[in-house]
């Protein structure tokens, strides 16, 4: 192997850990969902990732997520909640809501059908009817 191959082999390592930080580990910042008269919702920006890409929500209370996918990458085209039970296709360049009511506590993913985008649900304690 010469000075060159390593140079190659280093740039592709140095590369991939660079990929697997931006969509594994970089900082995100947990917004909550404004309070409406039915609940709470949130708007989530789809682009490359999901903008917030951390949710704060109350346990209990009816809850619409509007994702509003900006792109045509074919990766961003559906979302998946496991823990709902809900997979939905996104329209590109349109909103589309997905209603929710989290009946426990805890942290929950949102991905897409790939699996590559990743978000997460932070549900918190509730109201007293909860």
């Amino acid at each position: 192997m010469n000075g060159s191959d390593v140079l190659v082999v280093v740039s592709g390592l140095g590369a991939i850990a660079l990929v697997n930080w931006y969509f594994l580990f970089s900082n995100r910042t947990a917004v909550a969902a404004t309070a409406t008269g039915r609940g709470q919702e949130i708007r989530i920006l789809v682009q490359g990732g999901y903008e917030p890409g951390t949710i704060r929500l109350k346990r209990g209370r009816p809850t619409r997520l509007v994702f509003d996918r900006q792109e045509r990458s074919s990766c961003s085209e559906e979302i998946v909640l496991p823990a709902f039970g809900i997979r939905k296709f996104l329209p590109a360049f349109e909103q589309t809501a997905v209603d929710i009511t989290p009946k426990e506590s805890g942290t929950f993913d949102i991905t897409c059908g790939m699996s590559m985008l990743h978000g997460t649900l932070v549900v918190e304690g509730g109201d007293a009817a909860s």
